[in-house]
């Protein structure tokens, strides 16, 4: 059964990063939805070990790709070779063309590079010269950003957020889960690699999204989806206070990934039909990243998650 097969693979990845279950679970939920991951959290949370870890339970290629400032499009694209013997230029294509990208601190790089990125997030393609390029049917990028040192960094374009399906906020691990990295460290046997399963094809994950677009929703669910994506454009209707918080809402990209990230976190749990609750779960994840918060949030120090919770509270669930 492939709910089953995506189960294991969720447990291979929890046995191989320690406390981060909202981090591999996400990573599956974005495969399913066809999207991309934006991850924040300080150095040493193991984001790049996960997405690695997920390109072994699945036929797929992985490339990291470190975002510096001295970057150039073409190293991410490709470019046209000139080939002495036949006269003539081949293209050589770039680490984009792998099928899971982790595109390590994306804010080091300047506009020009993270805009060659944005094309591809957003039409599945690259274009060098003249010539456009499809990336393979299997794309999922993972960018990460470090919070801490913003010290030359670029920060992403709007534009270039809203691409993102999910975005997540990493935090450092309790101490019980410390004492377990440091076990898994010291003894390499606890990685459990024989314990991998079965990579997944491709064929099988495609099936899997079919699978889980032919989940049923009930109107009333649908209506929940989008009236929280109105209470980010219309604030005023629900709270005065909720208004000063916010400058723009979310666009409709945002009821799209709601509405493909609740069916996936359905599907993964065994369900043929979505809930509230599946909305609710992802809504943070979905819609932190796609507010625009007003001056006088940030002067009060008004967090996207405070602006959320506000949100959840106010817009009744069915």
């Amino acid at each position: 059964m492939a709910v089953h097969a995506f189960r294991k693979l969720r447990d291979f990845l929890n046995s191989q990063v320690i406390g981060q279950p909202e981090l591999t679970e996400h990573l599956l939920i974005a495969i399913l939805a066809d999207g991309h991951l934006l991850v924040e959290g300080p150095p040493g949370l193991a984001k790049t070990r996960a997405i690695n870890a997920l390109a072994k339970g699945i036929e797929a290629n992985f490339h990291r790709i470190q975002f510096t400032p001295d970057l150039l499009p073409a190293d991410l694209t490709g470019t046209d070779i000139y080939r002495p013997e036949t006269g003539d230029f081949k293209f050589q294509p770039g680490p984009l063309f792998h099928n899971l990208i982790l595109a390590d601190e994306i804010n080091r790089a300047p506009a020009k590079v993270q805009s060659a990125l944005l094309e591809a997030m957003a039409e599945r393609q690259i274009t060098v010269g003249k010539k456009t390029y499809a990336l393979p049917p299997l794309f999922t990028v993972m960018a990460t950003q470090n919070p801490i040192e913003q010290e030359g960094t670029y920060p992403l374009p709007e534009a270039q957020l809203d691409r993102f399906l999910l975005h997540l906020v990493l935090d450092y691990p309790d101490a019980a889960t410390e004492r377990r990295i440091l076990q898994l460290t010291r003894n390499e046997s606890i990685r459990g690699e024989s314990d991998m399963p079965e990579p997944l094809s491709q064929k099988a994950i495609f099936a899997a999204r079919q699978a889980t677009m032919s989940l049923h929703i009930e109107p009333a669910v649908e209506n929940y989806i989008v009236q929280l994506v109105i209470a980010t454009r219309q604030p005023a209707a629900y709270d005065e206070t909720l208004a000063s918080w916010i400058e723009y809402g979310v666009s409709p990209r945002a009821s799209i990934a709601l509405e493909r990230c609740a069916r996936a976190r359905a599907w993964l749990l065994g369900r043929d039909f979505v809930t509230p609750d599946d909305v609710t779960a992802v809504a943070y994840n979905v819609l932190r990243h796609r507010l625009i918060l007003s001056y006088q949030a940030e002067a009060d120090g008004v967090s996207a998650n405070q602006v959320l919770d506000k949100i959840l509270n106010l817009v009744p669930a069915p």
